[in-house]
């Protein structure tokens, strides 16, 4: 495995990348675009890493993936009440699917989706914030990840999009707490900042049958287990599922911090994080490192 970690990063280095990194939230613009990192580790515990995998950035969008686990988890079915289990086949910020479907996201995945698992944390949770961080940081078994309240700050002075598909939702009656407290905690899940390191830890959970690694205890049913992975297999890179899935073959979810965590059930998880993003707002080297690793190692879920 990290002569295929060597390879890869051999193989980025000389890619001459294209797109941008995120502008649309300005904390993000003045992150170094140089930056690569990946690290994998599997169910036995063995680890492998290459560049910059200890290095801290925000998580964005994964964030939504941990979200829905931790709703699912409380909820079961009765989730998909509020959200559906479809590709969105647009945007992730989408505003005319919401008003086709009635204020219905078309999965959790999405930035409407998630606005509506924040609203039900904060009636399934005691105190919302710090729960949710308490549960990510079980998840990867490290007491030391954090918000980044600058990221915080940034989003919420600027995320006029997400304040309005929240109030939109509000109006079909599918946000039921009020819409500056769903936002608050919902930007402040997105900037949780951990490294690639830290991700795949937590995301082993996905591979792992829904049960914690280090401690044994079942957070997920083997059957919610399942079914999240789906969603991540055809939900969890916008409208690029398709491509992702044709080019690299495993369940995962990005965020436009640069972030992509993938996971090849019962083998291992792979985080990788390089902020250049394509059109689509997915990492641009990220992408292509994950497929070098599927077609290099020859494992994925085909």
């Amino acid at each position: 495995m990290q002569q295929y970690l060597n390879e890869i990063y051999e193989e980025i280095k000389q890619t001459h990348l294209t797109g941008k990194v995120a502008s649309y939230i300005p904390e993000l613009q003045h992150v170094d675009p140089s930056k690569f990192g990946m690290f994998i580790t599997d169910v036995q515990g063995n680890q492998w890493h290459i560049g910059d995998h200890l290095d801290l950035f925000s998580i964005q969008s994964i964030s939504k993936a941990m979200t829905a686990a931790l709703v699912f988890s409380i909820m079961d079915e009765a989730l998909w009440l509020r959200v559906g289990k479809e590709p969105s086949g647009s945007s992730f910020n989408s505003l005319v699917q919401l008003e086709y479907e009635k204020g219905v996201p078309r999965n959790p995945l999405i930035n409407a989706g998630a606005i509506v698992m924040a609203d039900l944390l904060i009636d399934l949770l005691n105190d919302p914030v710090p729960d949710y961080l308490n549960f990510v940081r079980k998840l990867a078994n490290d007491g030391s990840i954090e918000f980044d309240l600058n990221v915080f700050e940034s989003e919420k002075k600027t995320g006029f999009r997400n304040i309005a598909l929240a109030n939109f939702m509000k109006s079909f009656g599918n946000i039921h707490n009020d819409v500056d407290d769903v936002l608050d905690l919902y930007f402040k899940t997105c900037s949780i900042r951990m490294s690639c390191k830290q991700l795949a830890d937590a995301f082993l959970l996905f591979t792992n049958h829904g049960f914690h690694k280090n401690t044994g205890e079942q957070i997920l049913t083997v059957s919610q287990t399942k079914r999240l992975n789906a969603l991540m297999q055809t939900c969890g890179f916008y409208d690029e599922a398709g491509d992702f899935t044709y080019k690299v073959g495993l369940p995962g979810k990005s965020g436009v911090g640069g972030g992509i965590v993938a996971i090849l059930p019962n083998k291992y998880s792979v985080a990788v994080w390089s902020p250049v993003l394509n059109a689509k707002g997915n990492s641009e080297a990220g992408m292509k490192a994950l497929e070098l690793l599927t077609t290099l190692s020859g494992h994925s879920i085909f």
